[in-house]
Formats: C-alpha cells, sequence, structure tokens
C-alpha cells in the first residue's frame, strides 16, 4: 500500500471522480504502474495514517484516561480495517505475472526485511535489550502488516476464483480465532483474523465508494460514530483491548472458545460499519494534505521508532501528559509528527528502504531484449 504514482492533468467533469484499480496505485504494492492518483485514496490514506499514529499516542493514557481509552477502542476498531480494505480495493487486477510480482518483492517484502531487522536492532538499543531476538518469521511492532499484506496479496487469485470469497475469509477468521495451537509465526493470527476485511476491498467497486459517500450517508455516520463513542466509554472499563488488536485467539485472552466465534463475527460488523462513516466523511476534493497519502507507507513504518522510543525513555512520567490539556498536546504532536514523515524530503532521505529499486536483483524482462538491437558485431 501507500505507493506514489506520477500525477497526470485530468480534466474535470464537474463530478466528483472515484478512481479504479486500473487508473490509480491507491496504495496497493504489486500492482502495475499507473498515469495517475484519485484525491479521494489519497486522502483516505493520511487520515487514516494519522489516526493510527495518534492511537498509538494515546495508548499510555488509557490507563489513568476513560475518555482517552474510549477514543482508543474506537479507532482502532476500524483504522487497520479501513487500511486493509482500501488495499483490497487495489488488489483486484493482481495476478502473478513477473512484473507484479517483482513490484510485490521490492514493495513489500523487502521493507518488511529491513525494519523487522531495524526495529529489533533499535529495541535492543533503545529498551536496554539485548537478548532481544532478530526473526524474520516473528514480526515486532508494525512490521505484521507487511507480512500480512503480502500474504494477502500472494492469495488474490484465489479470492477472486472461488464462489464465495467474503464468507469464506470471515470462516478463516472465526477458525483463527479459536486456534491458540497457530503461534506467532509470520504473525498468522493477525493474518488470519484482518483478512475478511481484504477480501471485501477485493469484490468492491467504484460505485460502492459512491454510495458510502452520499450526503445521507455522512448525516448518518455522525449518530453512528456518537453511539461507537458511548458504548466505548462504558466498555472501557470492562473489555479486554487485546480484542481489537486480533493477535490473540479467545483462549489465549482467557475466554471459552466461543466468544472467538461471536467476537469475531461482532467486531467485524461494527468494524465494517465504522469504516463505512469514516470513509463518508473523508473529503472527496483535493486538500492540502492530498499529496501526502502517497508518502503514508513512509509515516506508517517510521513513526513506529518514536512511538517505542516515547516508552522506553519515559517521556510518559510527565505528570502533565495526563491532564486533559496533556492528552491534546500529545494528539497533536502525534499527527504532526506523522505528517512530517509522510513529506517528500523523508521520502527521499528513506526511500533505498521503504521503495528500493533492485533492479539488479531480477532477470531483465526477455520481451524487452528481444526488442533492444544487438550489441554484438
Amino acid at each position: 500500500m501507500f505507493h506514489a504514482a506520477t500525477t497526470t492533468p485530468v480534466k474535470s467533469t464537474g463530478r466528483p471522480r472515484i478512481a479504479s484499480p486500473s487508473d490509480s496505485r491507491g496504495d496497493v504494492r504489486g500492482a502495475e504502474p499507473v498515469k495517475q492518483r484519485d484525491a479521494y485514496f489519497d486522502n483516505v490514506k493520511y487520515l487514516a495514517i494519522v489516526l493510527v499514529a495518534m492511537g498509538h499516542a494515546w495508548q499510555p493514557l488509557t490507563e489513568d484516561s476513560r475518555a482517552a481509552a474510549a477514543l482508543y477502542m474506537t479507532v482502532y476498531a476500524f483504522h487497520m480495517p479501513a487500511f486493509i480494505l482500501i488495499s483490497g480495493y487495489f488488489s483486484r487486477s493482481f495476478d502473478l505475472r513477473a512484473d507484479r510480482l517483482k513490484r510485490l518483492v521490492t514493495g513489500v517484502l523487502v521493507p518488511y526485511l529491513v525494519f523487522e531487522v531495524a526495529y529489533s536492532l533499535f529495541k535492543q538499543w533503545a529498551d536496554d535489550d539485548p537478548a532481544h531476538p532478530i526473526s524474520l518469521l516473528d514480526p515486532w511492532y508494525l512490521t505484521w502488516f507487511l507480512v500480512a499484506l503480502f500474504v494477502w496479496r500472494l492469495t488474490t487469485p484465489l479470492w477472486q476464483l472461488v464462489r464465495w470469497p467474503v464468507a469464506l475469509s470471515i470462516g478463516i477468521a472465526v477458525l483463527a480465532s479459536v486456534s491458540p495451537s497457530i503461534g506467532n509465526d509470520l504473525d498468522l493470527q493477525r493474518v488470519l483474523q484482518f483478512l475478511p476485511f481484504f477480501v471485501v476491498g477485493l469484490r468492491l467497486k467504484p460505485e460502492h465508494f459512491q454510495l458510502v459517500r452520499r450526503r445521507e450517508v455522512r448525516l448518518l455516520a455522525v449518530p453512528v460514530f456518537a453511539s461507537a463513542l458511548a458504548f466505548a466509554y462504558w466498555a472501557a472499563t470492562r473489555m479486554n483491548v487485546e480484542w481489537f488488536y486480533h493477535r490473540d485467539s479467545a483462549q489465549e485472552l482467557a475466554a471459552p472458545w466461543w466468544n472467538g466465534v461471536l467476537m469475531t463475527l461482532g467486531m467485524f460488523a461494527c468494524s465494517m460499519l465504522l469504516v463505512a462513516c469514516f470513509l463518508a466523511w473523508v473529503p472527496r476534493r483535493h486538500m492540502w494534505f492530498t499529496v501526502l497519502g502517497a508518502g503514508t507507507l513512509y509515516g506508517y513504518l517510521l513513526h513506529g521508532f518514536l512511538a517505542k522510543g516515547s516508552r522506553f525513555w519515559d517521556w510518559y512520567e510527565l505528570d502533565f501528559l495526563h491532564t486533559p490539556l496533556g492528552a491534546i498536546f500529545v494528539t497533536l504532536v502525534a499527527g504532526v509528527i506523522v505528517t512530517a514523515l509522510c513529506t517528500a524530503p523523508v521520502r527521499r532521505l528513506f526511500g533505498f528502504a521503504v521503495e528500493p529499486k533492485l533492479e539488479w536483483a531480477f532477470r531483465r524482462d526477455t520481451a524487452k531484449l528481444k526488442r533492444e538491437p544487438a550489441t554484438r558485431a
């Protein structure tokens, strides 16, 4: 996801335009290059990554503030599902063609390897934890998403083939939620429990986004979000927040197995409803932050060092941060930092790790070789 594309002028028709996978990269890695972007989807990605950063900033405040806990739970119910759904939407044309596999490797797999090692070394140093292992099979912190995206994208042709893909993916998620034996390799619990959102994205069409962007849907989203916040405030002291991470089975959360079935189905329905409300509120026109949508993978991967470092270095020990004004300050700082990390200078500086070219690692296209003039006498 989160890949940049070259923008070309498009003649305005006076009506909002929805991109399809064939005319915008959106946040897909492994798809073909394109010549233009859709402002709406770049806005979606930017606003979602801001919510991710804010959610990480709120987490240390949730023990002292029920309001912070409610905001945290509400945001965690939909921000990653929204990312994953959009990733699925822009993966609809993915197949196992050589150029798409090449882009999948350079755009997803290699950044995973680089940042998994980088995060592990960072924890060893910043947390004074030299025993922390570097394990490419056990993603640590944010890198799980890249592993999941790699797996989901590879399985895209299968989901395009089966008759009831969404129902099948939900069934797999339910089975995962009651299977503690899955273990931690490749964070498969998250891969499988978040899978339905990716598959739903694969099944979406441009007209579905037109539906959620209707005025009546935007108005209905207000009471829906208000109700979600009210429920989260009630549940903050009653519900285990670990359910929102989808990284454990019900048994591992000290709950009976059937809770996994109910929670998986219930949270999927709630997340989809909140995702629809979020998508309804995203501006359709070009905004000051639209251009930053092309750099959200940078914001995602790089802000984690500060998010984790703030815990390792005890920044949250300051009493001021645990006041209402302190919470607002933390929220604003998180938004500013992740916004800065999505900008062009940061992309140029860290492009070697996030978007490596690696032309040297692949065989040259045989068709291209045939078109080139002979160089031998």
